[in-house]
């Protein structure tokens, strides 16, 4: 794996908002950053195809395992109030976008390992999806990339569309001030109505519940089928989200409240339990010191890679803050990431049910945070 030095487009930052990318930049300098492109080989390409279909089989089974364990379920953060509904959803396997986006720490060598999930309220979608095919179009148009992500998320919007009812789905966010949420809604929101579906949008705090529990949106209609850009964990500790519980079955939740048996980080060590020495993982425990002394510690739950310390016998490399409850904590064998000269890539791999659609790639120290810059890619052969 390669990082060619490259000239910015003039106007870059026109062209990049006009597709959708209004976060490109801030006072800090560009997010977006084209002043650089990573280049795979078609052989690299196959295998972190490889790594991200084979995790996904083994994020399958380990839903399994911690479905039929109270106490696992419990150390993956999901509130006693929730396990009935996340082990019901789980075995009734709902209609889902079933998409995310594994991290991956690689530098082009061995086998691609796995550094954690993004699979309930995945972000950098837009980017990895619509905006470095455009670049990549200007710039390399010889060139291919690893990206079927639009194709295959529209594809999955037609594969499920007959059985949202009335073949209507609402869909949700916070109001962000960047518009990073709103923009990647609305973008799912366009795939769906390319489906065929109608849509109608609100914010999140606009959807509210009558009498009877229905969940209904800012004009009273109830709300069948529902996408939304909000974590479960959050909305599973607010009063709202234990109100639905009784009607939950009642409307389609996209993506589904299983999901919260991915979107935690404790998962990692229950894979590692169940897949010793899978040359995609990496050693993880919820045990301080059972990984060895070169470790991440990361929360349970949480975000954009806040409360994180990388220490190394008993040196702490980097860490970062956040609000985060850092009592419960995983451990993770730190992996020796590659700086190719402006930091460490992290290969975020795209899932679509199953099959492995796409890469973007972002950038950062030793903690990916949100601070971290993507950069596109091209295959060079």
């Amino acid at each position: 794996m390669q990082r060619l030095t490259l000239e910015p487009r003039p106007g870059w930052q026109a062209s990049v908002a006009e597709l959708g990318l209004l976060w490109h930049s801030d006072a800090d300098g560009p997010y977006w950053d084209e002043s650089a492109a990573y280049a795979l080989s078609m052989e690299q390409v196959e295998t972190l195809e490889t790594a991200t279909e084979e995790v996904h089989r083994l994020y399958l089974e380990a839903g399994d395992a911690i479905v039929r364990d109270d106490l696992l379920m419990a150390s993956c953060g999901i509130p006693g109030t929730y396990h009935r509904a996340v082990r019901e959803a789980w075995q009734r396997r709902g209609p889902a976008l079933d998409f995310g986006r594994f991290d991956f720490a690689w530098d082009g060598t061995g086998q691609p390992r796995l550094l954690e999930y993004n699979c309930d309220t995945p972000t950098s979608l837009l980017e990895a999806s619509i905006i470095q095919w455009y670049w990549k179009e200007e710039r390399f148009p010889d060139r291919d990339q690893f990206n079927s992500l639009h194709e295959k998320l529209l594809a999955r919007w037609q594969a499920i569309s007959g059985a949202m009812p009335g073949r209507r789905v609402w869909f949700t966010h916070v109001a962000d001030h960047a518009h990073e949420d709103t923009m990647t809604t609305t973008y799912l929101r366009d795939l769906a109505e390319q489906a065929g579906l109608e849509t109608r949008g609100l914010l999140i705090e606009q959807i509210g519940l009558d009498a009877n529990g229905h969940v209904l949106d800012q004009d009273d209609y109830r709300i069948t089928a529902l996408f939304k850009l909000y974590p479960w964990e959050w909305l599973a500790a607010e009063e709202f989200g234990q109100a639905i519980l009784p009607r939950m079955a009642e409307t389609i939740w996209l993506e589904p409240v299983w999901k919260m048996l991915w979107s935690n980080k404790a998962v990692l060590a229950v894979l590692w339990d169940l897949f010793p020495d899978h040359p995609n993982l990496l050693p993880a425990s919820l045990i301080p010191g059972a990984v060895g002394p070169d470790f991440v510690a990361k929360p349970v739950l949480a975000r954009e890679g806040a409360n994180i310390e990388v220490v190394s016998h008993g040196k702490i490399l980097a860490r970062s803050h956040g609000s985060y409850d850092a009592s419960r904590m995983v451990y993770q064998q730190r992996y020796p990431l590659k700086d190719f000269g402006r930091g460490y890539p992290v290969l975020g791999s795209w899932i679509v049910a199953g099959e492995a659609a796409g890469l973007g790639i972002r950038e950062d120290g030793l903690i990916t945070g949100n601070r971290a810059r993507f950069v596109p890619h091209i295959i060079l052969d």
